[in-house]
């Protein structure tokens, strides 16, 4: 595109956007900015997918922003009508987070949608991205809008939809809605309702108390080992997100007495103030409910990310000390305890991971008789699949889990949800200290029995047009050349799911490497940042009375020469690792 075309395609956006701030902004850019930043925001588009749509806030059509949230609700509202019987009776759910722009972002789609005819079930305050999904199933409602970017720097905010069965949606309802969305006419056009008027025609619905309180009731009992009152010493923080109400009420409600909250990351802020990366994966995101942990003896630390759809822990280990339990540790201890320890028999129980998590929840499935399943990367799979299987085979889905610290309990809720894992987490600690030992104790226990899996990720960035063309030359260059080896272990097959003949997943941009011994490396490109993540796995086997440290060091040393040698083939076909 040249600069003419491009100047005139960014001062038609600025004459349809309906919103003074964002044309003011491109005003600006206009007069003063480089093309390079216009290029940028008018190249392209935010793509609306199976994760919505997620970007950093802005003017044009590749930026969040009130034209893109008015053109997208009409357009999902269209589709919803086309293919959602009574959605007029039914309404929408519409929930929002704590971010920059999301009341505004929450309250267009609510006034879109109502002047569709279609009514908007709305959340007046901040809520978790669980409760959404959670409200959609409890008020039998045609869909759901989330608006969040979840765990993304403060510049981000994003736009998640749930389908009528409560998850979120996947193929062909993603391109479907797409296809729709690129109907609708110029954002000033789109019709909202005056919000006083919406209100008394029963067209914008503030939902009460009662969804949250059946929510708090509907995780509560989940528990397996439920107490009138525990002594367990936790800490937690809501990392600047909306979960820190909900964690508090509930826990306080399980009888967690010792339970202390990161006071400065407890309340909702959009500029999250103490991280740059309101994610508890991220170095230095943990440093200040670390530092409370240790002045007031915390045995177990609980994190959200901001829209509390994730959970991080950190527990003591047999030395006392502090330590981060990984996404798979997490994942396999919870698995585990829900499929040994629960008084609740169910015919077919079903546990459910993805392809790029660690597949030791398998070796526990296997061994224990309970049917398993793998997904593609993202909780929509997981949830659309569970239900799939509900209806085919009447499998009971007991929990699923994803290695970037998502994980779900039952069918409480149709995703991903932080505040009720973080509740069993408790539980499970809880029951775990009246036993002598802690988490990472209780996961010694696991590994002796099914083996040592170690894992780990590595996240590259390249933001913009020219980082996507750089992931897209990285996958091509594996694709081209598979390794023959990798870390001294051959290459034993190669999966590329993008073939469907090898794989009964729907299509996806991810290349795994299944490695002798049980070893596997992954290449993905994320859905929802501009990164290409790499994922590796290996499994160690304890001797006969091994103590532990020396497995896992053992263990490290061969993950390491693993991730080295993937590193120098990466380097060496022209990409950093």
């Amino acid at each position: 595109m040249n600069s003419a075309d491009l100047r005139q395609r960014a001062e038609r956006w600025q004459r349809e956007d309906p919103d003074a701030t964002t044309v003011a902004e491109l005003g600006k850019l206009l007069k003063d900015g480089p093309e390079a930043e216009l290029a940028d925001r008018f190249c392209s588009a935010l793509e609306f997918g199976t994760a919505g749509l997620r970007g950093v806030l802005g003017a044009g059509p590749n930026r969040m922003n009130r034209a893109v949230v008015r053109r997208t609700t009409l357009g999902f509202a269209n589709y919803l009508k086309l293919h959602v019987p009574h959605v007029a009776k039914r309404g929408v759910v519409v929930a929002r987070d704590g971010r920059h722009l999301s009341l505004d972002f929450a309250q267009d789609a609510a006034q879109v949608l109502a002047a569709a005819g279609i009514p908007a079930l709305y959340f007046p305050g901040v809520v978790p991205t669980p409760v959404c999904s959670f409200a959609v199933k409890q008020l039998e409602a045609a869909g759901g809008v989330m608006v969040t970017a979840s765990h993304n720097p403060p510049e981000y905010n994003g736009y998640k939809v749930y389908w009528t069965n409560s998850a979120q949606i996947i193929p062909p309802h993603d391109v479907g809605i797409a296809a729709a969305i690129a109907q609708v006419g110029p954002a000033n056009t789109v019709p909202l309702m005056d919000w006083s008027e919406a209100t008394r025609e029963g067209l914008i619905r503030e939902l009460d108390a009662k969804t949250e309180e059946v929510y708090l009731e509907s995780i509560l009992a989940l528990r397996l080992n439920p107490v009138k009152s525990s002594d367990l010493n936790v800490v937690y923080t809501a990392m600047h997100g909306v979960g820190g109400r909900w964690v508090r009420t509930a826990m306080a409600r399980a009888g967690f007495q010792r339970f202390s909250v990161v006071v400065e990351q407890q309340e909702p802020d959009g500029a999250f103030p103490t991280v740059r990366f309101p994610n508890p994966e991220e170095p230095g995101a943990m440093d200040l409910s670390r530092a409370l942990a240790e002045k007031v003896g915390a045995e177990l630390v609980i994190a959200n990310d901001p829209d509390a759809d994730r959970l991080a822990l950190l527990s003591r280990d047999a030395a006392g000390t502090l330590k981060a339990l990984s996404g798979n540790e997490v994942g396999v201890l919870l698995g585990h305890y829900l499929l040994t320890q629960s008084k609740v028999r169910v015919t077919k129980p079903l546990v459910m991971t993805t392809i790029v998590s660690s597949v030791q929840l398998k070796a526990i499935a296997e061994k224990r008789g309970v049917l398993f399943d793998e997904t593609l990367t993202g909780f929509k799979w997981i949830a659309n699949r569970a239900l799939e299987r509900l209806e085919e085979e009447e499998a009971d889905f007991i929990f699923g889990y994803e290695e970037a610290l998502g994980y779900t309990v039952g069918t409480v809720v149709r995703d991903k949800d932080g505040v009720g894992a973080a509740l069993v987490a408790a539980d499970m600690a809880a029951w775990c200290k009246r036993r002598g030992t802690t988490l990472f104790g209780y996961l010694e226990e696991i590994q002796r029995e099914f083996g040592l899996f170690v894992s780990e990720q590595k996240s590259l960035t390249f933001p913009g047009s020219e980082g996507a063309a750089t992931i897209a030359f990285i996958m091509a260059a594996f694709r081209q050349s598979p390794p023959e080896s990798l870390g001294g272990k051959a290459v034993c097959a190669v999966r590329d799911y993008q073939d469907l003949a090898h794989s009964k997943l729907p299509p996806s941009n991810v290349l795994a490497y299944e490695l002798e011994g049980g070893a596997r490396v992954t290449l993905r490109p994320s859905g929802t940042e501009p990164k290409i993540k790499y994922y590796f796995e290996l499994k160690e086997t304890l001797g006969a009375g091994e103590p532990m440290a020396a497995a896992q060091a053992r263990a490290q040393r061969s993950l390491k020469t693993l991730i080295a040698d993937f590193s120098r083939l990466a380097q060496a076909r022209g990409q950093p690792a």
